[in-house]
């Protein structure tokens, strides 16, 4: 296989959220703080929240920030298990880490029974935003597709704080620059691209300020081929005619289907793009389709390791 990239992105683009206010020592401990703790504020996707500096306890509905997390030395108590978890995470499947339900459905009673000091969440779960909060102090450290690379910056900046890791932020940080910086400067020899995801024999592309599309295009500079309307989460539905009309030089695939394990054989994507139509495309025919890893980019997403990983398949793919 050949920083960046419904209602908690709204506030993410209107209020340039994720950005850190300020440390205040020896501030009095918000509701579900460790007692005594230093706080700081937080401006986050659901407001402006007081967490705890350095918090024991942390519980997170997002993979991505659980990824970062890793990188900073630092570990959940408890996380959504009933979702599929990447191979680097593969440490948290023990019991001893508490399984808070799912991506989408987290089990409230869990998440109270592991009376976390901060609750971590994004996209998925920002609609209990609010039940979080009567829990412990929650933040929404969602990704802003239409904007990823600044607002990943941000995210792990805030990381960086909460856990006084500045300066390994930073490094990583740097790092992603730099892989960003090559890959762009191979794309721009690369041709057409197009970026589609496959589920349940359907297929969707992923244009300019989407999900996907945004680290293709918007980040890595590829040139979009056809004329892929959809922004944000949801792709537009395409026929294989279309991708044949567009002719791209390169294919990117998600599978979700073996993302959300609906099929486990490894080939449901490539079943679905064998057909003549397809195989006519330049893409096709030079044997440029890559196939993406499903999980690290359908469900762990934008993390300090996971994101430079989904950076290194784009770069092989242009070897």
């Amino acid at each position: 296989m050949n920083r960046f990239t419904p209602k908690a992105i709204t506030a993410l683009a209107a209020g340039g959220v994720l950005a850190l206010t300020g440390c205040s020592t020896g501030a009095p401990a918000d509701s579900g703080s460790p007692s005594g703790s230093e706080t700081i504020s937080v401006e986050s996707a659901n407001g402006t929240v007081e967490v705890p500096h350095d918090p024991e306890k942390v519980i997170s509905m997002d993979l991505g920030v659980i990824d970062s997390m890793d990188v900073l030395g630092q570990e959940v108590v408890g996380l959504p298990k009933s979702s599929a978890l990447p191979s680097e995470l593969d440490k948290y499947k023990d019991e001893k880490y508490i399984n808070v339900g799912s991506l989408k459905e987290p089990d409230m009673e869990a998440v109270a029974d592991a009376d976390p000091d901060l609750i971590i969440i994004s996209g998925r779960t920002a609609d209990f935003a609010d039940q979080f909060s009567e829990i412990a102090p929650t933040i929404d450290l969602s990704v802003d597709n239409t904007d990823p690379v600044n607002s990943f910056r941000k995210q792990t900046e805030t990381l960086g704080e909460i856990f006084d890791e500045k300066d390994k932020v930073d490094e990583k940080l740097d790092g992603i620059d730099q892989q960003i910086a090559d890959t762009k400067e191979a794309a721009a020899d690369a041709g057409s691209a197009m970026f589609l995801m496959t589920s349940a024999g359907e297929v969707n592309a992923y244009g300019p300020k989407s999900r996907f599309g945004s680290i293709l295009f918007d980040t890595l500079g590829f040139t979009p081929a056809g004329d892929v309307q959809a922004e944000g989460s949801h792709g537009e539905a395409l026929s294989f005619e279309a991708i044949a009309q567009a002719d791209p030089d390169r294919l990117y695939v998600l599978d979700r289907d073996a993302a959300i394990g609906a099929d486990t054989s490894g080939d449901a994507a490539a079943k679905v793009l064998d057909n003549e139509l397809v195989d006519k495309t330049t893409a096709a025919q030079k044997e440029q389709i890559s196939y993406v890893d499903p999980v690290s980019w359908y469900l762990t997403g934008y993390g300090l390791n996971n994101f430079s990983n989904m950076l290194t398949e784009v770069q092989d793919s242009l070897k």
